[in-house]
């Protein structure tokens, strides 16, 4: 069966950047709860996106400060160089398929009670977490320099 050529558009070539993806299949940041701790099925699932044809294979949202710990969900990290090597299996796993790879980064705000970290959260204003589980704990409002770390964390 010929594939209409309304829809030709997509498997095009389109350039972002400096890199160029070999068709408009995006798969977009989604949460499957392996996250830091089954980098490696993580690495598989995502490598199988890739070997099904996507050009650009994204993770799920990929905390970048310890403050920012919605557990008990499990979520990707990038607190630290520790984190490296568990984020370059991913990558390397959708690359060997010839798909770019692409990592949400995230701050969860209010939204992160912090229970691993014990931090105090921080939001753009004081309130109370909105986690599943209603936990009796406030985030603070951030000030400037708050908010420049926040900006060195990306």
């Amino acid at each position: 069966m010929a594939r209409d050529k309304r829809y030709d558009i997509l498997f095009e070539p389109v350039r972002i950047g400096p890199v160029t993806a070999r068709n408009r299949f995006f798969q977009v940041p989604h949460c499957n709860g392996m996250g830091y701790r089954d980098a490696s099925s993580l690495a598989t699932m995502r490598g199988i996106k890739a070997e099904g044809g996507w050009a650009v294979v994204c993770t799920e949202m990929a905390e970048i400060h310890h403050g920012a710990d919605v557990g008990p969900y499990v979520e990707l990290r990038v607190w630290s160089d520790q984190d490296i090597p568990s984020l370059a299996r991913i990558a390397d796993a959708v690359h060997a398929h010839g798909s770019l790879a692409g990592l949400e980064l995230c701050h969860s705000a209010h939204t992160a009670p912090n229970r691993w970290s014990r931090e105090v959260p921080i939001a753009v204003s004081a309130q109370p977490t909105t986690g599943d589980y209603y936990d009796p704990i406030q985030a603070r409002a951030m000030d400037r320099e708050d908010i420049r770390n926040l900006r060195k964390a990306h």
